[in-house]
């Protein structure tokens, strides 16, 4: 069957993953890639800066990446700190569980793109809008993102979002993310 429309093959592809796997039986599967413990933001007021707010948040260091708690839509994730990336993506996987969450709809598809990875390698993909992107206390509207059709690329908070925030630092002895 042939889909004309590029939102329905989408879907129809989110849904066949999420229920075809959910819906297999009793079998047991391994999960390759436990979630850590998430830990908790830090806000405090930093009056040497003239009384703006100073959001502090712990990373994860898991594997050589440092992995960030957000929130995209209201349901919780730990994204790869990626400088290098354009945009926040993310799989199929994930973007099927925001739709089955019902927090990513057909409605926030932007369009159809070209994204080139670290590789090098051209891929086609989806550029959706997300409604909500929280990181501590800080939070973006109307971000885009890209999905991916590679079913285990790792969640990436990019340029997209991080160029909203504005001054960010990292202290690497900490494990820790401040945005000012």
């Amino acid at each position: 069957m042939i889909f004309k429309d590029m939102k329905l093959f989408f879907f129809t592809l989110c849904f066949f993953i999420v229920f075809g796997c959910s819906q297999s039986g009793n079998r047991k599967y391994k999960t390759t890639h436990a979630l850590p413990k998430l830990p908790a933001s830090q806000v405090k007021i930093d009056s040497q800066n003239n009384g703006e707010i100073v959001t502090t948040v712990d990373m994860i260091k898991e594997s050589g990446v440092y992995k960030i708690p957000t929130e995209v839509n209201g349901v919780k994730m730990f994204f790869i700190f990626d400088t290098g990336a354009g945009m926040i993506s993310m799989s199929n996987t994930e973007a099927a569980f925001l739709y089955k969450q019902g927090t990513l709809t057909e409605e926030d598809i932007v369009g159809n793109a070209k994204f080139t990875d670290a590789n090098g390698d051209v891929s086609d993909g989806l550029v959706v809008l997300l409604k909500e992107v929280k990181v501590g206390n800080r939070v973006l509207k109307n971000i885009e993102a890209s999905i991916v059709p590679n079913l285990q690329a790792p969640l990436l908070l990019g340029q997209s979002a991080l160029q909203k925030f504005g001054k960010v630092s990292i202290d690497y002895n900490k494990n820790q993310i401040t945005f000012e």
